[in-house]
């Protein structure tokens, strides 16, 4: 009988299939080389298990409108969230702002920086007949901040009609890596994540709304893990693990 209670209390206090618990998470493309490591370090602390699924926060949004069952939801800007709040589908009491990044030019690996890059840089003339990449310009976050970026420094429309967009920025960044674009507009951490592209360029902080990444607990989540994973994201390991990556911390207001 006494070796039965410390079998029994050394499964009480160990992770395991009984124990263990799950989440599901719905985050933006950009985000997938830190969160996956995230999620492996999680389950290892703690035996559960983030499933994520990676998309452009647009695609993610209409998702969770249709009813699919996502626990936590983080985009790449404060739109799509805002979007879902006013449809009662976030619990804006969990809703924090969890992340920021930069917005850099890329081009293939190798390539010089542009000099002075800035209102008198002639993209539409360094594009000649290829494109640039770019996530949907119109309803993805990387699209909408690169697209701004381009307004307020009065080039959009030298590349207004050279735009090749794709689906989500994790796509733009591959149209690059793979050459099928001489330039493209994504993340600094994108741009981190992959040695065939180089930062050719710095857009201006101040030429695009902030970079934020909100992160709330979905209204129909079920998961008692839900709010474990939020508050992990938060956590110094997984901050070290963004930073690394190549995002920032938002400033305190």
């Amino acid at each position: 009988m006494p070796l039965f209670r410390l079998l029994l209390t050394i499964l009480l206090f160990l992770p395991s299939p009984i124990l263990a618990g799950s989440v599901t998470v719905f985050a933006a493309a950009s985000l997938k080389t830190a969160l996956d490591r995230i999620a492996g370090d999680w389950n290892a602390r703690t035996g559960h298990t983030a499933t994520v699924s990676f998309a452009g926060s647009s695609a993610l949004a209409r998702q969770i409108e249709a009813g699919a069952p996502a626990d936590i939801f983080i985009s790449a800007n404060p739109g799509w969230m805002d979007h879902l709040a006013a449809n009662a589908l976030i619990r804006n009491e969990t809703r924090i702002d969890l992340l920021s990044n930069t917005l850099v030019l890329i081009a293939p690996a190798g390539t010089p920086a542009l000099p002075g890059f800035g209102p008198q840089t002639d993209l539409g003339a360094l594009l000649g007949q290829d494109r640039l990449a770019m996530a949907l310009v119109q309803a993805v976050p990387a699209g909408i901040y690169g697209k701004a970026a381009l307004e307020t420094l009065g080039l959009w429309p030298s590349v207004a009609d050279k735009v090749a967009q794709a689906d989500n920025v994790s796509a733009a960044l591959m149209l690059v890596a793979l050459g099928e674009a001489p330039l493209g507009i994504v993340y600094g951490s994108d741009a981190r994540s992959d040695p065939r592209v180089t930062v050719v360029a710095d857009f201006p902080a101040d030429s695009h709304p902030q970079i934020l990444y909100p992160a709330a607990i979905t209204t129909d989540s079920t998961s008692p893990q839900a709010a474990e994973f939020l508050d992990f994201l938060q956590s110094p390991a997984a901050s070290d693990i963004f930073l690394a990556a190549g995002f920032t911390l938002p400033e305190p207001e």
